[in-house]
């Protein structure tokens, strides 16, 4: 016999940022949106019935159809997609939802998300292998399972479920941010040298150098350097933190033997280099004299490359407008990976167009820096501009790679630091840096 129970509400969550809306209307969400909704829905729904009420959840890792109970835990958690979510929406949204119950019925369909293999779809038994007495010792297959160990979800709604005991995977945003960390975490057998270049001012190439270093330092551990490549002055001393001296590129010139030599320890560094505590990397500044009449050699960029690549893993190198400048080749001749920062002001965007155009007819190595080139747009602006749709479609053709950056008040003016940017722009330089390590060859 089959009766029909009392119809438990279907709810529908959206969480965008940190802004939560249940059933179309905004709540208050202080603290983990995901628990302030989940505890919103027990408190105004489930405990009035005195029953458990269903949910389906939206977030940027995904969607998840739960049930919440009345003491604000959950339960029968499973992922569904996109097509799943709006098809529930459409049907129970506002119509609650009919549980049956019966003791006659035919046995509940199984979960789809729970699978077993059909008798003839078992994979078949390992084969058994003998090996011979005199096959090499490293013929023998490894006991040790080399497959990665997928730690449960740490953000969004999965990241939640699982604070509450659950154990839910990783969405596909999450999956997506977990590899650009370990691409960004890597160590290179050798150092490695990112040159940011382009010959208009105000092309964001100091950010860029600064937000860069910063990745790589924050998770990939010590041994970054930014060095500021400027003929003269240049401003990435403006925009970092300084240590308790003012050294710069000229004082180490004439110590470059002595930290070459086999005596010198790493922390002579520290002499010249200006650390950055939260971000991890060090910074090598440009000549900041007004009156100074030394401007950097090729000579001078060969000496300092030789020092950098003994005491760091990582040289991300700024440089200035100036392209035919003997520095500047000079730090041409010793880059693995370029980068093109431009903005969503056109000028910017066309300069870094005829760099790429004018390495691309050079030598072999400066063509291959070219077509291997990640272009890094920023927007300088808030707002929708439709040149940054337009400036990526025009540069993917010439590049491997085109990120963009948003708009941030926080790389504007003043000291640069990553904690201060929001948390898509964080993502976005997360996502930039990925897009430079993929390029970085082994």
């Amino acid at each position: 016999m089959t009766t029909s129970a009392s119809k438990p509400s279907v709810h529908f969550v959206t969480i965008d940022g940190d802004q939560v809306t249940v059933d179309g209307a905004t709540i208050d969400a202080a603290g983990s949106p995901h628990t302030a909704a989940v505890h919103h829905i027990a408190r105004t729904y489930a405990q009035p019935l005195g029953q458990a009420v269903e949910a389906i959840a939206s977030d940027s890792g995904g969607h998840m159809r739960l049930t919440i109970n009345p003491d604000g835990s959950t339960g029968d958690v499973a992922p569904i997609t996109e097509t799943e979510a709006r098809d529930l929406e459409r049907t129970h949204r506002g119509t609650g939802l009919h549980v049956v119950t019966a003791d006659d019925d035919p046995a509940p369909t199984a979960n789809p998300w729970v699978t077993t293999a059909a008798a003839g779809d078992r994979p078949a038994p390992a084969t058994e292998v003998h090996v011979s007495p005199t096959a090499p010792r490293h013929a023998r297959k490894s006991f040790i399972s080399e497959g990665p160990v997928i730690q449960p979800a740490k953000q969004g709604w999965r990241g939640s479920l699982n604070r509450f005991g659950l154990r839910v995977g990783p969405g596909p945003a999450e999956k997506e941010w977990r590899q650009d960390v370990q691409l960004v975490s890597q160590h290179w057998p050798g150092p490695r040298t990112i040159a940011v270049a382009n010959g208009k001012g105000g092309a964001n190439k100091t950010p860029t150098t600064a937000m860069l270093s910063a990745v790589f330092a924050r998770y990939g551990g010590a041994g970054v350097l930014a060095w500021d490549n400027n003929e003269t002055r240049g401003t990435l001393a403006w925009r970092t933190q300084g240590s308790n001296h003012d050294n710069t590129v000229l004082d180490l010139l004439p110590r470059v033997d002595q930290l070459l030599g086999t005596g010198a320890q790493s922390a002579e560094m520290s002499y010249f280099a200006h650390h950055q505590p939260a971000d991890k990397f060090d910074v090598l500044r440009s000549d900041q004299s007004v009156d100074g009449g030394h401007e950097v050699s090729a000579d001078d960029v060969n000496k300092i490359h030789r020092v950098a690549a003994r005491y760091y893993r990582m040289i991300v190198m700024d440089s200035g407008n100036n392209e035919r400048a003997a520095n500047w080749r000079a730090m041409i001749e010793h880059t693995d990976g370029l980068v093109v920062p431009c903005t969503n002001a056109e000028e910017t965007a066309e300069a870094g167009a005829r760099l790429l155009e004018t390495l691309i007819e050079r030598d072999e190595h400066n063509a291959a820096l070219a077509r291997n080139a990640v272009v890094i747009l920023s927007q300088r602006t808030p707002g929708k501009d439709p040149n940054v749709e337009r400036i990526t479609a025009n540069f993917e053709p010439l590049v491997r790679e085109v990120v963009t950056i948003p708009y941030d008040k926080a790389l504007q003016s003043g000291v640069i630091h990553f904690d201060a940017l929001r948390p898509a722009t964080q993502r976005a330089w997360l996502r930039a840096a990925a897009a430079v390590a993929r390029g970085l060859s082994a």
